[in-house]
């Protein structure tokens, strides 16, 4: 790993191999602060292998990932120990929230400034009541993920990768569990935090979702990018088949 300057997140080149088969075969992407990129396409086509490259859980077979001065190259993944400076560039926020269960809300978002960056307890829990409350969920402080719904477990989820103050925040399909109301609330919550100065890079299907809060997009057909740009233009004039077959999906799904 290397230091220098960087933007938000800068992406050449990227190539991932699962066993002997091509998942990325040559990402080049680029998200600047400020912006709200969905990443789009069918089921398989890749997306969460680029949010799991970005964050260092999957190793990479070729290409780099640039993320706030951090540069991830090819090869074996380097120990936690290592990753210190990628975590407090790089937020994640799973599919399914993955909040520990016998953790309340407060103590899920407080563990990683405490225990990976050092933090007083003090400061960690005024960072996370001050998320919390930006959140809409300040009330559900003392819950536990049991007690949370699908919408409130989000924004927990998020107050967590927002902690130690990443500048770049990575969602893996943020509105699957949501219904109509709670994803426009979510979506809205997600365009302020853009607008607060943080690159945010969304892996989604949800073909309203983007049109709604998305600036851009970017669409991955079978490990390449085969589609970008402003949201509105891809998504309501697509260009090539696999943005087609993106929407005649997400048609058919939202009429069974």
């Amino acid at each position: 790993m290397e230091y220098h300057v960087t933007a938000a997140l800068e992406i050449r080149g990227l190539r991932v191999m699962r066993g002997t088969r091509d998942v990325l075969r040559g990402v080049d992407l680029t998200i600047e602060t400020g912006a709200l990129c969905a990443l789009m396409g069918v089921s398989g086509a890749g997306k969460s292998t680029v949010l799991r490259a970005i964050a260092a859980l999957q190793p990479i077979a070729a290409g780099r990932i640039e993320i706030g001065g951090v540069r991830l190259e090819p090869g074996p993944l380097p120990p936690e120990s290592r990753l210190r400076d990628l975590r407090r560039h790089v937020g994640m926020v799973f599919q399914s929230a993955a909040l520990f269960d016998h953790l309340t809300a407060l103590e899920n978002v407080t563990l990683a400034p405490i225990h990976a960056l050092r933090w007083s307890r003090e400061r960690a829990n005024e960072a996370a009541r001050r998320l919390l409350g930006e959140l809409g969920v300040g009330g559900r402080a003392a819950a536990y993920p049991r007690q949370l719904s699908g919408g409130e477990a989000q924004r927990v989820a998020i107050a967590r990768a927002l902690a130690p103050d990443p500048e770049l925040l990575l969602m893996d399909e943020p509105t699957s569990a949501l219904d109509p109301a709670r994803r426009g609330a979510l979506g809205d919550a997600l365009r302020t935090l853009a607008r607060g100065g943080r690159a945010l890079l969304i892996a989604t299907h949800d073909v309203d979702f983007a049109l709604a809060f998305a600036d851009r997009v970017v669409v991955l057909h079978e490990g390449t990018i085969v589609e970008t740009g402003p949201a509105a233009d891809v998504l309501r004039a697509p260009r090539h088949e696999a943005t087609r077959e993106l929407l005649r999906a997400d048609a058919i799904e939202e009429r069974t």
